[in-house]
């Protein structure tokens, strides 16, 4: 009978051969190609550690950069505001002069129409006066040449002047 397995020399020989090629050529690739692969392996961990540490870097930057913004956003703000303020402050000083300068100047309009208005009657009370005197020499002219001569005709004006008075001139 024929066994299964037929282990002869011969087969134990190749395997034996087999085996020791299988361990030499699994350390002359590992030499060749693991090394390889794992140098490969380690640049690409080393690349991707500095990319990591970069990105963590220019986060920190970025967030720095971030406060430093907004500290001087702040700070921008506080000015844009402290400007505002300032403008309101002179806008206010400046309506202040506004209204004075205006109300002085309806002060001196008012005192000027004043003025105008007392000339106005000083002059309406000499034409007064005038056509008063024209009208009582007019009469005083006619009452003389009747009767009077021009010495009574003078006394009689300058007394009747004297008893109108110059209330009656003003009123």
């Amino acid at each position: 009978m024929e066994r299964l397995l037929g282990f002869d020399p011969q087969l134990l020989f190749d395997a034996f051969v087999t085996g020791i090629n299988v361990f030499i050529l699994f350390f002359a690739l590992s030499y060749l190609l693991f090394n390889t692969v794992r140098d490969v392996l380690e640049r690409r961990r080393q690349k991707i550690a500095g990319e990591l540490k970069s990105a963590a870097d220019d986060k920190e930057a970025a967030k720095a950069m971030k406060e430093e913004y907004q500290t001087r956003l702040t700070s921008v703000n506080k000015e844009a505001e402290q400007i505002l303020e300032d403008a309101r402050k002179r806008a206010k000083q400046r309506e202040a002069e506004i209204l004075t300068e205006a109300r002085e100047e309806a002060n001196r309009i008012i005192e000027r129409g004043n003025r105008e208005v007392e000339l106005e009657r000083k002059k309406a009370l000499d034409d007064m006066k005038e056509q008063i005197i024209s009208i009582a020499s007019v009469m005083a002219g006619k009452v003389v040449a009747a009767s009077i001569d021009t010495t009574v005709s003078d006394a009689l004006i300058e007394e009747t002047l004297k008893e109108m008075g110059e209330s009656t001139w003003q009123s």
